[in-house]
């Protein structure tokens, strides 16, 4: 569990130091002038201060407390005005409670000239409100401020996630491994059935005009993922013929959910990259919906002797944008057979901000 102080997003240790002295000598402004006439000024300064100096640092600690449990209660910015009228009721709520026992606790040695008809007492009580609601304000804008630069620092950090998830995927399209087996590929090809290379051209060609298009987009439809991948595995396929297996099983009423771009296409590569790929062991590779509102991405498990050199940065741009965008996460279950992904799907327009 966080701690206060990252629940506050600052060490306010500085601002109680501060402010508690600041506020008790402010709360002796609110004493009005018959009251101190009343009073002997020796006894007044030290005995007001000392009065006010312990309701300070009991209503900062109350109050400081309330602010830290609503906001690991309530962290999103669309539950702020839940947060700030439960803080209001909180704040009224402790205000009393800790008026009357530190009354009570100090009322028989030093606060006895305090009493309901006593002309200190409403003063002393509209300052201590509004001292209150200036703590609590504090705290608020402080976090709200926070709050503020975290969502600026998470959009640039996005922006290069999105830079990153380009290039990730142009490299594994145009990197010279690729482009020879396409090549190569197209070369067996065109002799034997021009037509059949034809259309290799041309879904080659679709693969390259979808990351150009989407290369600005945070999100993309899965229908648009799905169109995309149609092309994508048609490529694999001349290359790998019934040595790679896909299996996608999605239903129409999940097409408009929306997913990061190119995750499926990095998923696959990774899945060709890193496993055996042959007539007596078949890479079969499982597309499919579970759970409601996950994209699942499945395949047998049967790694290379001698792995590729990798990046490490497929599975982890996924995530990170990912979390970004949403508040659910990418789940990843690795099992003695199996390598599985789950992408969480994001309904359009409740994407975080």
């Amino acid at each position: 569990m966080k701690s206060d102080k990252e629940i506050l997003g600052f060490d306010d240790k500085w601002l109680i130091l501060l402010g508690v002295p600041t506020v008790s000598l402010i709360m002796n402004a609110f004493v009005d002038d018959t009251a101190k006439a009343e009073m002997n000024l020796i006894s007044f300064i030290p005995d007001c201060f000392f009065i006010s100096f312990l309701y300070t640092i009991v209503y900062w600690y109350f109050f400081r407390k309330v602010c830290a449990y609503l906001k690991r209660k309530y962290p999103k910015h669309s539950e702020t005005k839940k947060r700030i009228i439960y803080q209001v009721l909180g704040l009224l709520l402790f205000y009393t409670l800790i008026k009357v026992s530190v009354s009570i606790a100090i009322g028989i040695s030093i606060y006895q000239f305090i009493d309901s008809n006593h002309p200190m007492e409403y003063p002393l009580l509209a300052g201590s409100l509004m001292v209150s609601f200036l703590i609590v304000s504090i705290y608020e804008s402080i976090f709200f401020y926070n709050k503020l630069n975290t969502s600026l620092l998470e959009k640039e950090q996005l922006e290069r996630e999105n830079i990153i998830s380009q290039l990730e995927g142009l490299k594994s399209q145009v990197n010279p491994h690729f482009l020879f087996n396409s090549l190569n590929t197209l070369s067996y090809i065109i002799p034997e059935d021009p037509d059949r290379a034809v259309r290799f051209v041309q879904q080659l060609s679709k693969v390259y005009r979808y990351i150009l298009e989407i290369r600005d987009e945070k999100l993309i439809s899965l229908a648009e993922e799905l169109s995309f991948l149609e092309s994508y595995v048609f490529l694999l396929k001349e290359r790998f013929g019934d040595n790679l297996q896909i299996e996608i099983k999605v239903e129409q009423a999940f097409l408009n959910t929306q997913i990061v771009p190119l995750a499926l296409q990095i998923l696959f590569e990774n899945a060709i990259k890193h496993n055996i790929i042959s007539t007596e062991k078949p890479l079969l590779i499982e597309v499919s919906i579970e759970r409601g509102n996950k994209l699942i991405i499945k395949n047998n498990l049967q790694r290379k002797n001698q792995v590729m050199s990798s990046t490490k940065l497929g599975l982890q741009n996924i995530k990170n944008r990912y979390q970004f965008l949403s508040e659910k996460l990418v789940e990843i279950i690795v099992t003695t057979n199996e390598f599985i992904v789950m992408l969480p799907l994001i309904k359009p327009n409740i994407a975080k901000t």
